[in-house]
């Protein structure tokens, strides 16, 4: 979910849409399965239109930059089925394959974008919560998977 987002809807649920933690990996990588999920959901036409605007744009682009893919052949690529350890393969077989130092440096700069960084404004103001420092947490409490303070 973009962090410019708002949610147009008081009724959303996090459970209406299965989309993945960004913290969950797939072949190590952060936000790759979330990703994914954003392009089969958006497939069948079952990603709510607050996802639509942003998506290749954001984690995603930073994603697909990283991996060195086009995400418009990514797209196609997930559209022809399969799971997504082939999917990540067909990224390294087609873009690059990260070693284990690039991997880490990847899911160490994800796992903090807005903390003390030029997204931090934007997570302190969208969250609204002083538990919540990063994209990642800002999502995941967006999405309902962190729990309200008590």
């Amino acid at each position: 979910m973009p962090l410019n987002h708002v949610r147009k809807s008081p009724d959303f649920c996090v459970a209406q849409i299965p989309l993945r933690s960004p913290s969950e990996k797939v072949g190590g990588l952060f936000h790759f399965g979330r990703m994914l999920d954003k392009i089969r959901l958006h497939a069948k036409g079952e990603l709510p239109s607050d996802y639509h605007a942003n998506l290749g744009k954001g984690f995603d682009e930073k994603c697909v930059k990283f991996l060195r893919v086009n995400y418009n052949q990514l797209v196609e690529r997930v559209k022809q089925g399969s799971t997504d350890d082939k999917i990540l393969q067909w990224c390294f077989d087609n873009g690059r394959r990260p070693n284990e130092d690039d991997i880490y440096v990847w899911n160490e700069f994800m796992r903090k974008r807005g903390w003390n960084d030029e997204v931090s404004e934007i997570v302190n103001r969208r969250a609204d919560r002083s538990d919540i420092q990063t994209a990642f947490q800002f999502i995941d409490a967006d999405e309902g998977r962190l729990p309200k303070p008590g």
